[in-house]
């Protein structure tokens, strides 16, 4: 079994342009430049977590998940590749903020879990 050839750092920015609605972002920008190979990588690591082809998720669904845990992790680069992505899909307004719905409330959930050593504390304070 033989390995497909790495697509060019070009082929990488092309893609990313016509996928992300038009906006490379600014890493990768730089990357381009700075550290060539990264790009590349970077763009295999994304087709191996989200396959263009036979994955068992949709592209829409694969761009929700990405949004929502960008939301929730604080990225914003990729909360606006992923934002941009979205609307080259057509990926509509309803879906966007019920993503940011559930990603503030995994967020608020942890916080509550966190939660649980003061909350016990307070309902047994000798334990």
């Amino acid at each position: 079994m033989t390995n497909p050839a790495a697509p060019t750092v070009e082929q990488v920015v092309a893609n990313m342009t016509g996928s992300l609605n038009g906006q490379v972002p600014p890493a990768i920008q730089h990357a381009v430049t700075v550290m060539p190979e990264m790009v590349v990588r970077h763009a295999q690591d994304s087709a191996f977590a989200m396959p263009p082809e036979g994955g068992a998720l949709s592209n829409e669904t694969r761009t929700l998940i990405y949004l929502g845990i960008a939301l929730a992790t604080g990225s914003s680069a990729c909360i606006e590749a992923m934002t941009n992505k979205a609307q080259g899909l057509g990926i509509e307004s309803a879906k966007l903020l019920e993503t940011f719905k559930i990603s503030r409330f995994a967020e608020a959930t942890r916080v509550l879990g966190n939660a649980e050593i003061l909350f016990a504390k307070l309902n047994d304070p000798h334990a």
